[in-house]
């Protein structure tokens, strides 16, 4: 069965930079489109970015867009999101999610992920 682990969250001023990452396990890394979801207090969880299982194709939501890079390393099994110019809204728990299969034409649902970690919480506050 699949397992996923966040990291690298933590306490950051406006405008600062955080890198997460995602440690998988117990599925095949490289055959899966993964993402990033999150989710701020007191509100419903909104998909945040997604890599296709090359790296070919990356989309985020306008939210962030500009701001956060998505990245994937599949020889360790890893995913990455940079945080840039982090504001105040985008505190949050941050969830890394393995996709339902490789590829994406277009950004994806929240439906379209099975596996979810714990998450790792970032806040941004001065």
């Amino acid at each position: 069965e699949g397992h996923v682990v966040e990291s690298g969250g933590g306490l950051v001023q406006p405008g600062g930079s955080l890198r997460l990452s995602c440690a998988a396990s117990g599925f095949t890394f490289s055959d899966y489109a993964m993402g990033w979801v999150r989710q701020a207090p007191g509100k419903g969880f909104e998909w945040v970015s997604s890599i296709n299982r090359d790296g070919g194709r990356t989309y985020y939501a306008d939210s962030v867009k500009g701001r956060i890079t998505i990245s994937r390393d599949n020889a360790k099994n890893t995913l990455y999101l940079q945080l840039n110019s982090l504001k105040t809204e985008d505190t949050a728990m941050y969830y890394c999610a393995k996709g339902l299969r490789g590829f994406y034409y277009g950004p994806p649902s929240l439906g379209d992920f099975d596996y979810w970690g714990q998450g790792t919480q970032v806040t941004v506050s001065s």
